[in-house]
């Protein structure tokens, strides 16, 4: 017989029988825990529904009250009224425009009826009815968006570029990163809007916009006077070649033969450029239309895309509706009731 085959260790069954025993009870315990888990969840939801259910009536007569209240204060309270206007400002007098929007809400809240009678032309009484302004940045495209992005790239190193992507550029975006505005009032009275207009159009005028719009005329006069210079040389050029061209249309060439063959004995022609000098002279004169475009389109401080309303639109958000935000506030008052109840119930059941 073979004295060479393997013995059995019984140390090495226990072992492993143990392993099997921990794997199985590390899963028992991982299964009770989730049980539990949805135990808890269960049981709150059966508590819950049945404080419900024990506080029906108490409930519905409550929110039902609430509703009521809610409604008649909506009847009673001033109908309040929004209107909107679209403006595109220039020569960076956004900024002045903002600061006046936030100015405007500071005497409305410290009700400085007087100083906004002044700064709109408009009577005291009329100024009362204004209950804020808002400002927001205008409406623009996908394509405006790319535009505003590939400029920005353009202005920061590349290597810190590599690190600013398209949809981080768009969310850190502040208002003053819009070219257009969107100007809204909140008033009572709801034809007041138009005689706004005036107030918020002076909010755009100030020393840095003028200082601005002025450097821009100074510098569209000198890019004018020397692109005036440029075609004058260039009409100056056009007629010397002209004049070249006269001289040699009218100088006969001298003919004479050799062994029966005639020969032409002639200056060669002047090479002239008036094709390149005609192109040369349109883009000048396309650049001078552009110069004088831009300053006839932005001589002003602002651009009124789009006027208010002559009368405004009423306001309808669902927070501003006292029969939907009374009923909502009493059944969390309710909840807060009965929780704070029973946590003193059971405290003062409680027994260590």
């Amino acid at each position: 017989m073979n004295k060479n085959l393997p013995e059995h260790h019984p140390s090495e069954e226990v072992d492993l029988g143990q392993l099997f025993n921990l794997i199985g009870n590390a899963f028992n315990r991982l299964f009770a825990f989730i049980g539990s888990i949805f135990k808890t969840i269960f049981s709150v939801f059966i508590y819950t529904l049945k404080a419900f259910i024990v506080n029906f009536k108490i409930i519905l007569i409550t929110m039902v009250l609430a509703g009521v209240l809610g409604y008649v204060l909506d009847k009673v309270k001033p109908t309040s009224y929004t209107s909107t206007m679209l403006v595109k400002p220039y020569f960076e007098s956004k900024y002045q425009l903002i600061t006046n929007i936030n100015y405007f809400n500071a005497l409305i809240e410290n009700e400085d009826y007087k100083t906004l009678s002044t700064l709109f032309e408009i009577s005291e009484e009329e100024v009362q009815n204004i209950g804020e302004f808002d400002i927001q940045p205008g409406p623009e495209t996908e394509n405006e968006r790319i535009l505003q992005y590939e400029n920005f790239l353009k202005n920061v190193d590349s290597v810190r570029a590599q690190n600013i992507s398209y949809d981080d550029f768009v969310e850190n975006r502040s208002i003053y990163s819009s070219d257009f505005f969107e100007i809204s009032v909140t008033a009572l009275k709801k034809d007041i809007f138009p005689k706004l207009e005036d107030g918020l159009n002076n909010s755009f005028t100030n020393f840095y916009s003028l200082k601005k719009m002025k450097k821009r005329d100074s510098l569209i006069a000198i890019q004018k006077a020397n692109i005036l210079e440029q075609i004058a040389q260039v009409d100056s050029l056009q007629k010397i070649y002209i004049k070249v061209l006269e001289d040699e249309s009218q100088s006969k060439p001298t003919e004479f033969s050799i062994g029966g063959e005639g020969f032409s004995l002639s200056k060669d022609k002047t090479n002239t450029k008036e094709y390149e000098l005609l192109n040369t002279e349109m883009k000048l004169r396309d650049q001078l239309k552009q110069l004088e475009e831009k300053k006839i389109e932005e001589d002003v401080f602002f651009d009124v895309i789009s006027s208010f309303q002559d009368v405004g639109n009423r306001t309808s958000e669902w927070y501003q509706k006292y029969t939907l935000i009374f009923p909502a506030i009493a059944f969390v008052l309710l909840c807060m009731v009965y929780l704070s109840r029973k946590t003193i119930t059971y405290v003062t059941n409680y027994e260590a």
